[in-house]
């Protein structure tokens, strides 16, 4: 079912866009309705089952979605580099590179490839594809109550091609189909929620249930994830890719500090912002990392009046990239809709503001950890809309 607008909320943002009178404020509604592309279905994970079985059921199902937008990738690759050579590479050299990779992940990968008949190479690259290309928005925000609310956009696939004919990226809508959610289970019990892409086995987006929430996006810096992944093929492997660790927070962390505690002192393959939300007034903040070391852990202060905290993929102390300043319209939306009004319908809402949606918008996740509510929508981004 379709998340229900605020329509109120909806003119409100949109005014931001200079958009005045009545029948522009009506097309753009109706354009906002039409940005819902369908729910996300649902599959368990069953974590008591040995690592290489654990996504034999999910994988079978999606099969024939994973080999278009792995040889979409290649394509792409080959594009760069026509010999065939690099393809060439990482399906017989990426695995002996890489060396070990942490357990359960490798023999999870390992199940995936033998499934599919993709070379574990791809599977593995798909992989890393994550750790470098993920452009997110992700808000938290705290009601008079002191309830809290998580909200993200996952934009994935910048400059993986533009396809002319319908003005869309071309990994951004393979990557609709291959969306899921994902009830990881142990003992017939939820450990955690998520939502992913299939194929991937670290998370990116997810929820412990009455605990904390947390989200990943990208981070821009010099001493990038290009280097991580060069220092471990070189053999230094004192650092964690980056959707692991966010997998193995979801897993095994017991509470906000605990999480917070972990993704602050864990040295990670790529520089990045984790966006973690708990279950108690205040517990909320955006951590913002390099590889070896957090710079900022920004949080809910409501006492003073910080009631939201906002993340697209620039350091917060920093101006946004003047043509993808997502930051600014998000919190004016938030300023406009008021502490007194935050619903999933707003948030939603405000996550459907161009240019927060925006052509490479994957889908939008609404998370309420107090009440256990998790929710996911694809997306996409009616004309007229900036690629980014």
């Amino acid at each position: 079912m379709m998340r229900p607008l605020s329509c109120a909320q909806t003119l409100l943002c949109n005014d931001l866009l200079g958009i005045t009178s009545s029948k522009q404020n009506l097309s753009r509604v109706f354009h906002l309705e039409t940005s819902y592309r369908g729910p996300v279905p649902w599959y368990t994970i069953n974590l008591d089952l040995p690592p290489y079985k654990r996504w034999h059921e999910l994988v079978t199902d999606k099969a024939p979605m994973l080999r278009t937008i792995v040889n979409s990738i290649k394509n792409l690759v080959n594009a760069f580099v026509p010999s065939g050579k690099i393809t060439q590479m990482v399906d017989q050299k990426l695995p002996g590179l890489l060396g070990k990779i942490p357990d359960p992940f490798e023999d999870e990968m390992k199940g995936i490839a033998d499934v599919t008949g993709i070379p574990l190479g791809e599977i593995i690259s798909f992989n890393i594809f994550y750790e470098l290309f993920t452009m997110c928005t992700s808000i938290i925000t705290e009601d008079h109550e002191g309830h809290l609310l998580h909200g993200r956009n996952m934009d994935f696939g910048i400059f993986l091609g533009w396809n002319i004919n319908n003005n869309t990226w071309v990994i951004t809508e393979e990557l609709k189909p291959l969306t899921v959610n994902l009830d990881f289970q142990r003992n017939n019990k939820t450990v955690f929620k998520a939502t992913s892409f299939v194929g991937y086995v670290g998370m990116l987006t997810g929820f412990k249930p009455g605990l904390f929430s947390l989200t990943l996006n990208e981070r821009f810096s010099l001493n990038g994830g290009y280097l991580g992944i060069l220092e471990w093929i070189l053999g230094k492997k004192d650092a964690e890719w980056v959707g692991f660790t966010m997998r193995s927070v979801l897993e095994n962390s017991t509470s906000y500090e605990e999480a917070k505690n972990t993704l602050i002192k864990t040295k990670i393959m790529a520089p990045a912002y984790f966006i973690l939300g708990g279950n108690q007034s205040g517990e909320g903040c955006v951590i913002t990392r390099e590889r070896r070391e957090a710079l900022d852990v920004y949080e809910l202060d409501p006492k003073h009046g910080r009631w939201y905290v906002v993340q697209t993929n620039y350091d917060r102390w920093k101006n946004t990239l003047f043509i993808d300043d997502r930051r600014t319209p998000a919190k004016m939306c938030l300023n406009r809709t008021t502490q007194k009004n935050l619903s999933f319908a707003t948030m939603y809402d405000v996550l459907s503001t161009k240019p927060v949606l925006n052509k490479l918008t994957v889908f939008t996740t609404l998370i309420d950890v107090t009440k256990g509510q998790f929710e996911s929508y694809l997306r996409d981004c009616p004309d007229p809309c900036i690629g980014w």
